[in-house]
């Protein structure tokens, strides 16, 4: 599992988080293990330009997810023998992410591993378009964060 990441956000963060809490999601979602993910972190400005570029969305906002390749667990649907892929790009605003995790009531670095599974998800064909999707996307990513910080914590 590579995963790269870019810190053009101005900011410090704790890179090995987002590397772990992506290889995490990236195992358990069973993804082949020679996948490779780029993690960008950017500042306000530019997160606002990627969401109304991309989105077409006013404002800025947390993370962002551009896939390379169609994958799903356990690797490419039409692949006989799943193999290693470039999963895509995972874009977020650490301090969009860092004042959300305060008006939550969350830790910083947990809010930032939380924007990390989701942003995995996303590039995995997971969305939140609909309440069913919703549900779904959102019930799998609490379940990766919770075994997440679990295992950090034993």
């Amino acid at each position: 599992m590579s995963v790269e990441i870019a810190n053009e956000s101005g900011m410090d963060v704790d890179e090995l988080i987002l590397v772990d809490a992506a290889t995490f999601a990236i195992n358990r979602m069973e993804v082949h293990p020679a996948a490779e993910l780029a993690i960008t972190l950017v500042d306000l400005d530019t997160i606002e330009q990627l969401h109304i570029q991309w989105l077409d969305l006013e404002g800025p906002t947390d993370v962002m997810s551009f896939p390379m390749d169609e994958l799903t667990p356990g690797g490419r649907p039409d692949a006989q023998q799943p193999g290693p892929s470039m999963l895509g790009d995972i874009v977020i605003c650490p301090q969009f992410a860092y004042d959300q995790a305060k008006r939550a009531g969350h830790k910083p670095d947990e809010e930032m591993a939380l924007l990390t599974i989701h942003g995995v998800l996303h590039l995995l064909g997971y969305d939140h378009a609909t309440a069913a999707e919703e549900k779904e996307m959102f019930s799998l990513q609490n379940a990766l964060l919770s075994e997440w910080l679990d295992q950090r914590q034993s």
